[in-house]
């Protein structure tokens, strides 16, 4: 891990703008401080995917292989990157590629496609094999590294993925053998060099079984030999593992699940037996579910992905000893730059632990980032203090608003610039706000402009930084009113009833542009009573023009009267004229 120098507990004021609006810096670590030492950071790459499938982490080349979940057979490449987040080039595949398992030393890369299973040089990135697989299928394979041999799943359909009977293979030579073990729906494959000789498998709970189970495999020999299975059936009997991921810890003795039908998140199982381990790792926050799960290679701290909204962490990494008490790193990713979320299956470790590597994805699981990140040796707290106001104080439709509000952080100032981000929740439903800067003194202003008449919500959220933690979103709730509207008239001092009388006008409103066609209400009082007279037809100009012929000498009132719309407040004005005959 990499350390920085504790200065202590200070209130750290706040400059500048980040790119990053999921509090981690964007596209580069931050610079050191001086005699510091090297300062934690985060890498941030855009990836080329529409939709993923596996991430596999070379430490020995400083390798990252990614691979997309397409299924229509037209992705045919690995995409590489190094250890900084850069591009470093591709595997050339035949068709759609989608698992992917690294030799025990991490001399070859096995990589699935539709019509078999590649093998790839990590050094001279060249092909150095392929094994022809049991069916030529669009579903995608899993596949795993254990006894020196590969194996891989195979479902012989090429619709109905998630839910069709599926198959563990392994290989001989360049022949797919069935290995006899099947099981309905996608099945989940886990291997890596901490336990060497052992595949663990998972059925997703996508395939409609009541009640998914978790197995493990003794690879050591020529045939697989199955170990210990569990179920995790609920009071009722019905399955209540929804398996995400799996990893195994650094010493091959305990097997993490991210499973997001548990409460807590990750289960924490003994490998010998698939029990419970005696002590659980802490709950997720409440509502989070469990998506991604790593061990770090050098067995000190363990990863755990999740997918959460707003300034709730996504990601926490803690001691791999759920014993211990160091309060967990927070990650929270929110964001156009960043991603929303932990991916399934979209955490990975380099071998010695100093770097994390996250796969995130937008809500929609559309769009897809790589972060590198090197963990800090600790992490501050920060806060919103006091309350949130608005500019103006009285909200209206149409109008630009602030939402102003301070931010306060613990520890070291950060290097780099920071941004808070908000959403405004009204009966159109959610709508994120753009990120905005935080002040020198920690002060803050989130623009807006309302486009509904009503009750609003507005959320702010800080979602932390390499080295703070995210705030507790504030939120406030306002009314949005209608915008004004404003009628002002010029009419002569006199006039005749013989000649009649002109007033002219104009209509003007705040916010959205009035409605076309609008008409206005007058009415004329005078010594005879009050009266009704024709409406006053509005231009685009907001201009208009009132004719009359006066009934009665005398003081004669004129009231001009807009109704308003569903944006625009009513309004009226009046003007007198003396009239003689």
């Amino acid at each position: 891990m990499n350390k920085i120098r504790h200065h202590g507990r200070i209130a750290a004021t706040l400059a500048a703008l980040t790119l990053s609006t999921a509090g981690l810096t964007a596209l580069a670590p931050p610079a050191a401080h001086a005699a510091d030492g090297p300062v934690a950071g985060d890498t941030v790459a855009k990836l080329p995917i529409s939709s993923y499938s596996a991430m596999v982490v070379d430490s020995v080349h400083e390798r990252v292989y990614l691979t997309d979940d397409r299924r229509d057979r037209t992705a045919n490449q690995v995409h590489v990157y190094n250890f900084e987040g850069q591009k470093v080039g591709s595997l050339p595949t035949g068709t759609a590629p989608s698992g992917m398992a690294l030799s025990t030393d991490s001399g070859t890369l096995y990589v699935s496609q539709s019509s078999g299973i590649l093998a790839f040089d990590t050094v001279t990135q060249e092909r150095t094999g392929f094994a022809f697989t049991a069916y030529d299928a669009g579903c995608p394979r899993d596949v795993a590294f254990a006894g020196g041999k590969e194996w891989h799943t195979e479902t012989p359909y090429d619709s109905g993925c998630d839910t069709n009977w599926t198959w563990l293979y392994g290989t001989s030579g360049n022949r797919s053998v069935d290995t006899g073990w099947n099981a309905a729906g996608r099945l989940r494959l886990a291997s890596g060099p901490e336990a060497p000789d052992r595949v663990v498998m998972a059925q997703t709970r996508s395939t409609g079984e009541p009640n998914p189970f978790l197995t493990t495999f003794d690879a050591s020999g020529d045939t697989l030999v199955r170990g210990p299975e569990r179920r995790f059936a609920d009071s009722e009997g019905q399955g209540a593992l929804d398996m995400k991921d799996v990893a195994q810890s650094a010493d091959g003795r305990r097997i993490a699940v991210a499973d997001a039908a548990y409460g807590a998140g990750t289960r924490l199982l003994d490998a010998a037996d698939l029990s419970d381990a005696a002590t659980a790792y802490q709950p997720l926050p409440e509502g989070v579910r469990a998506s991604a799960v790593a061990f770090s290679g050098d067995g000190k701290h363990i990863a755990r992905g999740a997918a959460a909204t707003g300034s709730t962490a996504d990601l926490l990494v803690q001691p791999a000893d759920p014993a211990d008490g160091t309060a967990p790193l927070e990650f929270a990713f929110e964001g156009a730059l960043d991603g929303d979320r932990i991916a399934p299956r979209g955490l990975g470790w380099s071998k010695d632990g100093a770097r994390l590597f996250a796969v995130t994805t937008n809500a929609y699981g559309s769009e897809y980032w790589l972060h590198g990140i090197q963990p800090p040796a600790a992490q501050y707290d920060s806060r919103f203090t006091g309350t949130l106001s608005t500019a103006p104080g009285r909200p209206v439709v149409g109008e630009p608003l602030g939402i102003r509000g301070r931010l306060e952080l613990d520890g070291p100032a950060p290097t780099e610039p920071v941004r808070v981000t908000a959403v405004r929740h009204d009966a159109n439903g959610d709508r994120k706000l753009a990120p905005v800067e935080v002040d020198a003194d920690g002060s803050f202003t989130v623009l807006d402009v309302p486009s509904l008449v009503g009750d609003a919500t507005y959320s702010v959220s800080f979602t932390g930084d390499i080295t703070h933690r995210p705030a507790e979103d504030i939120t406030l709730s306002v009314a949005v009113a209608k915008a004004p509207t404003t009628i002002t008239l010029t009419a002569p001092a006199e006039a005749t009833k013989s000649a009649g009388l002109t007033i002219t006008g104009t209509l003007t409103g705040q916010g959205r542009p009035l409605p076309a066609g609008i008409t206005l209400s007058v009415q004329r009082t005078d010594r005879k009573g009050t009266g009704t007279l024709t409406s006053a037809a509005v231009a685009p100009d907001g201009t208009f023009t009132v004719n009359d012929l006066p009934r009665a000498a005398g003081q004669v009132t004129y009231e001009v009267g807009y109704p308003g719309d569903d944006l625009h407040s009513a309004s009226t004005a009046s003007a007198t004229v003396r009239v003689r005959n």
